[in-house]
């Protein structure tokens, strides 16, 4: 069994998807691009960004800096050429970074899904 893909819900689409490209470097696929949907080509896998419906989104308040979501049931891991300087830019970016018991510094996004780095 392989993991082909990941989707993650969003609210701010295009903001998401500038953090994805800007700051982890992800890649999106214009093939698959449409107003809703943001596809990213990762090293095999695909992770994809879906818009919330706008009457649904309309409902959700994200706080700056957001709350992470460290409840959710499921972390995504991006390797990334400089976690340091990726950290960096996150944190300089206002973004909570989680200074976790067993040493690792996880990140959140702009909507505060926290995700770690490697």
């Amino acid at each position: 069994m392989t993991l082909s893909g990941a989707m993650l819900f969003v609210k701010d689409l295009e903001r998401m998807t500038a953090f994805y490209t800007d700051v982890l470097g992800l890649k999106a696929v214009a093939a698959t691009r449409l107003d809703t949907w943001v596809e990213f080509e990762s090293a095999g896998s695909r992770f994809a960004l879906h818009a919330i419906p706008a009457g649904t989104a309309a409902g959700i308040t994200i706080d700056s800096p957001p709350v992470p979501r460290e409840q959710s049931a499921m972390k995504l891991t991006f390797t990334v050429a400089d976690v340091d300087g990726t950290l960096a830019r996150i944190k300089a970016m206002g973004l909570p970074l989680l200074q976790r018991p067993w040493g690792e510094i996880e990140a959140t996004d702009p909507e505060g899904n926290v995700f770690a780095l490697a």
